[in-house]
């Protein structure tokens, strides 16, 4: 399973702490934050992570240069794709990744600033089984995380909207999606939200219904939760 990790973002609401360093590698219990996230998809099968950087991207390549090979070993290969300064929205990397060669056939699509403890295996089977053109994880959320954001039934996302409400919306975008190649070859947004939403009025996008929350580094109160998950280093 290929992997593609969206990092390239400025990390705005974690400033000052963003300011010199990517949220990705934001300290959680005493180790940067995507050691966790490469960790678990490692235990999870994902054997090819496609990086997507951009803004501060060069520290989160050295971090990762930088580790021991004991532990890169085991963890999946890493394929850079760098945007520089000149972000182009999260559907403007993958483009760019399609440009450079490096996309699968078929793969899924996780933020850097994202923890999310579910198994992928059963997501990448639905998937490949919906016949549909992307997959989006969603959870129901009654409103407890985050605005609701996604009409969901029997394994499809009827309607994801993220910028207007509907009574029907009782579930929200997870974070863990997947896509097949073709789809970003066609498509024309810059930003995946746009591109989730049109996928949805067509009747192509599937849905995966989770149940465990989501943790995210993205705000105070996500790292706070997050470090009440993982028990301090020895």
């Amino acid at each position: 399973m290929q992997c593609v990790i969206l990092a390239g973002g400025l990390g705005t609401r974690m400033r000052p702490l963003t300011d010199t360093l990517p949220k990705t590698l934001l300290p959680v219990r005493g180790r940067p934050f995507a050691w966790y996230q490469m960790d678990w998809l490692a235990r999870h099968g994902v054997t090819e992570v496609v990086y997507c950087i951009g803004h501060q991207g060069g520290q989160i390549r050295r971090y990762w240069e930088s580790q021991p090979s004991p532990v890169t070993l085991r963890w999946p290969k890493l394929i850079w794709v760098d945007e520089g300064e000149q972000l182009r929205g999260t559907a403007g990397a993958l483009r760019l990744a399609l440009a450079e060669g490096v996309l699968d056939e078929s793969f899924f699509v996780l933020y850097g600033d994202s923890f999310l403890p579910v198994d992928f295996a059963p997501i990448w089977t639905a998937f490949q089984s919906s016949h549909a053109a992307a997959l989006m994880t969603v959870l129901r959320n009654e409103g407890r995380w985050d605005s609701s954001n996604v009409v969901y039934s029997n394994g499809r996302v009827t309607l994801y909207d993220k910028r207007s409400s509907n009574p029907e919306m009782h579930y929200i975008d997870y974070g863990l999606s997947a896509f097949r190649r073709a789809v970003i070859e066609e498509a024309e947004e810059t930003d995946l939200s746009t591109l989730f939403h049109r996928l949805s009025l067509a009747g192509d996008l599937a849905g995966y219904e989770v149940t465990e929350r989501f943790y995210e580094i993205g705000s105070p109160q996500g790292l706070r939760d997050l470090e009440l998950l993982f028990p301090p280093l020895p």
